[in-house]
């Protein structure tokens, strides 16, 4: 018997990319064929169990499944497949930049369409996978809402301020409708709401944009979930049991010099104004006091080992200092390409490469050790054995390890 009981049944993580976006060339991109996870799932899966991860983020193309109004969801069965033979615990991502062609995000009918397709995604996946069962609404609204309506590089191609705010308002509505509608087919149904973790700064010779950066850092980045929380927009219907689960994506590009027009400057390693990872979970902590998750993390290149090191070391300082993490998410397994160049990024545990065979996927060895050597210090299993659901996290071996490690907020982590 647990003394301290997670949520999950391990605290390390993983998931696959499954964008299906319409791009700025109006095609539609599926980021699930592009890593040939649809073709090598059973492996995909498999390859997680070995690893001693028994819970993956997972997504249903709501573009590609909802035929006005009616579904199929055929296209998912190779996932479920596989996740049930390793015995992995899928988070449904319902909603990853993409919407059906047809559908104005910005009408009502958004809201309800959407309703009644995580209703029936709930449906089929609920009777054939393993409980508890986990959704992920709408993935990174914050972001979406950017890249959809103030950047324009994915439909709706809006361009202002304005846009952005009605659409993370669209995008909000439909996530707690969403939320609602699963619960009908399972009460217990938990969700995840997932968005970046962000500080923005000023640059240094413009004193006259600090209340700007403060503002994206501590309102800006924030809406979304307080709406979900009820704290703002109440009238939407957000409450503290529709948040549930904070899941906050941690990449060294979420802390920004401010930029007037277009996307933020990321800072630099080693620049004086970055805040540690422990202080950004801290803000997330004090604001909701909900169990938090965090929802993506990853190096890239042959940083992901340290990257891993410098993580681990500021969670186990949040959770030294009594917030309720419960999980850390490696993301992605299967390495992906960059949306804009196609390059691979080399950010997942896995990259690939290209044979006859397809996208033969090639474990990073120093980033995988290190996961090893986490996994040993927090008492964690390395492998995942016969049921890994007989029994939750014992999240008290991961706060005496916080507790023995005495890690401390570092500013100066890459």
């Amino acid at each position: 018997m647990a003394k301290r009981p997670g949520i999950f049944p391990t605290f390390f993580i993983s998931g696959f990319e499954c964008s299906t976006f319409l791009w700025k060339d109006r095609q539609r991109r599926n980021l699930i064929v592009e890593t040939e996870h649809h073709l090598r799932a059973q492996e995909d899966y498999q390859l997680l169990r070995e690893l001693g991860i028994a819970v993956a983020r997972e997504g249903i193309p709501w573009p590609l499944v909802d035929k006005g109004g009616r579904y199929d969801f055929s296209s998912i069965d190779t996932f479920i497949d596989g996740m049930n033979a390793a015995q992995v615990l899928p988070i449904w991502d319902l909603c990853h930049y993409g919407y059906p062609d047809e559908l104005d995000p910005f009408s009502d009918e958004f809201s309800e369409r959407y309703a009644a397709y995580a209703r029936a995604a709930a449906e089929y996946v609920v009777p054939r996978t393993r409980g508890p069962h986990f959704f992920t609404p709408i993935n990174e609204i914050t972001f979406f809402s950017f890249c959809g309506a103030e950047w324009g590089w994915v439909a709706p191609y809006r361009n202002t301020r304005e846009d952005r705010f009605k659409f993370r308002l669209a995008l909000c509505k439909a996530a707690i409708a969403g939320v609602k509608a699963i619960r009908e087919v399972d009460p217990e149904a938990r969700m995840i709401h997932i968005d970046p973790l962000v500080q923005v700064v000023a640059p240094r010779d413009r004193p006259d944009l600090e209340e700007a950066a403060r503002k994206e850092t501590f309102v800006d980045t924030f809406l979304a979930w307080d709406i979900l929380y009820g704290k703002e927009h109440p009238e939407l219907g957000g409450a503290p049991e529709i948040l549930d689960i904070v899941g906050a994506n941690n990449y060294s590009f979420g802390q920004m010099e401010y930029r007037e027009h277009g996307p933020h400057k990321a800072l630099d390693p080693g620049d004086d104004r970055i805040t540690p990872l422990c202080e950004l979970l801290r803000t997330v902590w004090e604001r909701y006091h909900r169990p938090m998750i965090i929802g993506e993390t990853s190096g890239m290149g042959h940083g992901r080992a340290a990257w891993l090191k410098d993580v681990m070391e500021e969670s186990l300082a949040a959770v030294d200092r009594g917030m309720d993490l419960q999980g850390i998410c490696l993301f992605p397994a299967v390495d992906m390409p960059d949306w804009h160049t196609g390059e691979w990024l080399h950010n997942g545990i896995c990259d690939v490469e290209k044979c006859d065979e397809g996208l033969k996927r090639m474990q990073d060895e120093s980033y995988v050790a290190e996961l090893r050597r986490w996994q040993k210090e927090l008492n964690r299993v390395t492998k995942l054995d016969e049921d890994p659901f007989s029994d939750p996290v014992e999240l008290q071996d991961v706060i005496d390890a916080a507790k023995r490690l005495q890690s401390k907020p570092d500013k100066n982590w890459s």
